[in-house]
């Protein structure tokens, strides 16, 4: 099934308070987990860089298994960051989640580099994912962690369907509608895949991770030129 992309942002307030108020507890907790597993030897005491961070449940959900990090959670959406707001100061971790609105590559960042760079369920949203690999290789350096998790799209719009039943058959609609929508724009591990070599990043691993999600994830070993990274967002990345 070819990619169908959506749009970049979830602007208005309805998409964004379902969004907020949706039970992601078994996928966002096993993200936790996998992180944890996949880097049983991260430091203790971190600074981390998380790219979409909508409502920040997965960004909560990170600080309060790592009390050591500090995170700079970025998004576009004024009205995810509104959810997103009252949800840390809920469990009383403004002082270690700094919430930034901006657009992915141009957004300033009060870092230049991170000790560790998450992402969940953004890269989908891209029209272009070369921009996250570039934000990527902008705020690594050598030794930087990588966890990203997202959707994989499926074979088909029929199987699409059916996995939205499975897993948000009693969400309200507009979730459902997103969810679906989501599937049919999520990439394939393959086009992930050839996405990394392309933005110099070969050292990230891909792996499935149940029928619909993936992750990709490793440390960075490397420094890349300003130059390649110019190079790279001016070629079409699929």
């Amino acid at each position: 099934m070819k990619r169908v992309p959506e749009p970049e942002l979830m602007l208005s307030e309805a998409q964004a308070r379902a969004y907020a108020l949706a039970d992601f507890a078994e996928p966002h907790s096993r993200y936790v987990q996998l992180f944890a597993e996949k880097f049983p030897h991260r430091p203790a005491r971190a600074t981390v860089l998380d790219l979409g961070c909508g409502a920040a449940d997965v960004t909560i959900r990170f600080a309060e298994a790592n009390p050591g990090y500090a995170f700079d959670a970025v998004d576009g959406s004024p009205a995810m960051l509104k959810y997103a707001r009252r949800a840390t100061a809920r469990h009383q971790l403004g002082h270690r989640i700094r919430l930034i609105r901006g657009v992915i590559p141009r957004v300033k960042l009060p870092r230049t580099s991170y000790d560790i760079i998450i992402c969940s369920s953004f890269m989908h949203h891209l029209h272009e994912p070369g921009v996250l690999w570039e934000t990527v290789r902008q705020y690594a350096r050598v030794g930087t962690i990588i966890f990203v998790a997202d959707l994989r799209r499926p074979r088909t719009a029929d199987r699409a369907k059916w996995l939205v039943e499975k897993y948000s058959g009693a969400e309200p609609q507009i979730l459902k509608r997103d969810f679906f929508n989501s599937l049919l724009a999520a990439f394939t591990p393959a086009e992930v895949r050839t996405q990394l070599r392309k933005t110099g990043l070969p050292e990230l691993e891909v792996e499935v991770i149940s029928d619909r999600h993936m992750i990709v994830y490793g440390t960075i070993t490397e420094s890349v030129p300003s130059c390649v990274l110019r190079s790279v967002t001016t070629e079409k990345i699929g």
